[in-house]
């Protein structure tokens, strides 16, 4: 992969979580509350329509989570943008710590809360965002 598709997947990915943590807040006051039900149910599989988001506490979490995860993926997308587009290796040691830092308690949380299935959905998002930076590795030696 060329660091220029590496960088741009990265963007595109953090863009699509920020986005998908200002989904969560929303889902709060708004129909999208419905599509964050289903995303609930699927975390605790089987599809049964047993979770859903009820209100006070979980909600609160919700709107704490979804507000981390929007800017955690604002900062990812600056990181990458004037840091990583510059300096690969530089930008690849502040990331990946980083995510695993949220991947790591995050997918621990997830299996003590019996939403198994959130961590694979983990697995997949940490890999859209961990997988250019370690493909990309190679085009980006070749550059420097």
């Amino acid at each position: 992969m060329t660091h220029t598709a590496a960088t741009r997947l990265l963007k595109t990915v953090s863009i699509l979580g920020a986005a998908f943590g200002l989904a969560l807040v929303l889902a709060l006051a708004t129909p999208l509350g419905r599509a964050l039900d289903l995303f609930l149910d699927l975390a605790f599989l089987p599809l049964d329509g047993a979770q859903a988001l009820s209100p006070g506490a979980a909600a609160l979490m919700t709107a704490i989570s979804g507000g981390l995860m929007c800017g955690f993926c604002v900062l990812i997308y600056l990181v990458t943008e004037h840091i990583y587009s510059a300096d690969p290796a530089l930008g690849r040691r502040l990331l990946l710590p980083a995510l695993l830092a949220w991947y790591i308690p995050d997918s621990l949380g997830s299996l003590a809360a019996g939403a198994w299935f959130n961590v694979v959905m983990n697995t997949a998002f940490l890999g859209l965002l961990v997988v250019p930076l370690l493909l990309a590795r190679p085009a980006a030696a070749q550059t420097a």
